[in-house]
């Protein structure tokens, strides 16, 4: 069965995974989702992530969460641009979240980037998601 919105199905195994305090949870590979990952590893958000095979023989990553006195670091995560309704920006009206404590995940030309990267780089692009 294919599913609408994969990268939601990702982020909302990292968000149930966290309010479990479970120490890694697996997802579906594929690039845009280990492009994120990427993001939130160099943010600091996770602690890392590995692709492996799963016993169907289909590869999976396997994301180990992180936690900080107990509680997890990712304490929202948001999903701005959705399969039925994408939000493009410009370089200039990226969101900041929470005044600059959280990142915005932008899918750009150069690749995907948090919105500090984007603004440095001077590129615009698609909103995927908000983490605080």
């Amino acid at each position: 069965m294919s599913m609408s919105d994969p990268l939601a199905d990702m982020l909302t195994r990292i968000r149930n995974g966290q309010k479990a305090k479970k120490p890694s949870v697996a997802s579906p590979a594929s690039k845009m989702r280990a492009r994120i990952l990427d993001v939130l590893k160099r943010e600091g958000y996770i602690r890392g992530y590995e692709q492996v095979q799963s016993t169907a023989g289909k590869p999976e990553l396997s994301i180990e969460l992180k936690y900080y006195e107990g509680l997890g670091v990712i304490r929202e995560v948001t999903r701005i641009s959705k399969p039925g309704r994408r939000v493009y920006s410009s370089v200039n009206e990226i969101p900041r979240v929470r005044n600059g404590l959280g990142i915005s995940i932008v899918s750009t030309p150069k690749g995907v980037l948090s919105d500090s990267e984007a603004r440095e780089l001077n590129v615009g692009g698609e909103i995927i998601c908000t983490i605080f």
